[in-house]
């Protein structure tokens, strides 16, 4: 296939496929190629803060949602131990700590959207296998292969990559990231809420150890373990019975759920943690956002809403430098910055956030 589009983005996460949805409905032709044949994965953050919520209003997507599938937080309980120990509720005027949606709603909301206008493809099953280059390293197509192992040829004037922290797209187009490791890595795991149970965040403390549940949309609960990093192969080889113990010391009014759903250490996913920022985001007709830009670990739910507000702050600019023939570096690099300082503040208030975590867990 050989195919000429104004706009190719790699990567159908929420970043890529928002921002493939807005640059469609501003008339723009766009190409999202996604490598996973289902768009999604197994274990993502999926909670939205006001942030991300305003985002979706002001493109009216969180009126395209299905029902059931928007749940609103209502607050954040701190355990140790065994005991509730504090109690966060929310500002009067939101009415809530967080909106869970789950992933395969928020894409499939937007693809819908995306795919009224006539200019959008959505290619699922691609592999990138190289960016094109004209002689003066200016980036304009790629060559990928579908998954019956056809060759694409895409030619286009911007290459946008919301391929994630482990980006192709960064890696191809040679531009480092410098890593920030944090201590820990995170098992996911989820379970059936039981009857009755409420839509809240909690935290807990046992044995020195931190876990997290995050009630979902369509009866579902989160959970999330801090361990050692790099630990987790050494654990595996450990008998799992104390290490459930422990989980049901943390949420004793889960053990039931727990028991019956979580009953080996292959009903969890692995999560390495880690942080990062791209050396830049932008070089000649080519941008990163989300985690291929800046990687953010799962402290305070910041990675899906700043690649939302990364999606939308990127379409803005880019139908603006596609009207001009704008998009050089220099010029790519000036839209960058102001988006780029905003991400590092919140990188770094991050890191206070781990730093004073157990602070949430003493009151006076």
């Amino acid at each position: 296939m050989n195919k000429n589009v104004d706009v190719c983005v790699i990567g159908a996460g929420p970043g890529g496929a928002l921002l493939s949805y807005l640059l469609a409905k501003s008339g723009i032709s766009v190409a999202l190629l996604e490598k996973q044949m289902t768009l999604g994965k197994a274990f993502r953050g999926e909670i939205l803060n006001s942030d991300g919520v305003a985002v979706l209003n002001k493109h009216e997507v969180m009126s395209r949602f299905e029902d059931g599938a928007i749940l609103p937080l209502e607050h954040i309980e701190y355990w140790l131990n065994g005991k509730l120990v504090k109690l966060l509720l929310p500002a009067m005027s939101e009415g809530n700590v967080g909106i869970h949606v789950p992933q395969a709603d928020l894409l499939d909301a937007l693809i819908k959207g995306a795919s009224q206008y006539p200019d959008f493809t959505l290619h699922t099953g691609v592999t990138v296998s190289r960016l094109v280059q004209d002689e003066d390293g200016y980036y304009h197509g790629i060559l990928a292969f579908d998954g019956t192992g056809e060759e694409m040829l895409l030619h286009c004037r911007v290459i946008v990559g919301a391929d994630g922290r482990y980006s192709t797209v960064r890696r191809q187009a040679n531009i480092p990231a410098m890593i920030r490791n944090h201590g820990y890595d995170l098992l996911w795991a989820r379970i059936p809420a039981p009857p009755g149970w409420k839509p809240i965040i909690r935290s807990a403390i046992v044995n020195n150890q931190q876990l997290h549940l995050f009630t979902q949309a369509r009866g579902h609960i989160q959970i999330g373990w801090n361990i050692e990093q790099d630990s987790y192969p050494k654990l595996r080889k450990q008998s799992f019975e104390p290490f459930i113990t422990t989980l049901i010391q943390a949420f004793p009014d889960l053990e039931h759920q727990v028991r019956q759903y979580i009953k080996s250490w292959n009903d969890f996913v692995l999560l390495d943690i880690f942080s990062s920022q791209a050396d830049t985001w932008t070089k000649d007709g080519l941008v990163l956002i989300g985690d291929a830009a800046h990687t953010m670990t799962p402290t305070g739910a910041f990675g899906l809403n700043e690649a939302l507000r990364d999606a939308d702050w990127l379409a803005d600019h880019l139908t603006q430098g596609l009207q001009g023939d704008l998009l050089d570096k220099d010029w790519l690099k000036q839209v960058e910055q102001v988006r780029r300082q905003a991400v590092e503040v919140l990188q770094q208030e991050q890191l206070i956030m781990e730093q004073t975590y157990q602070q949430n867990f003493y009151v006076g």
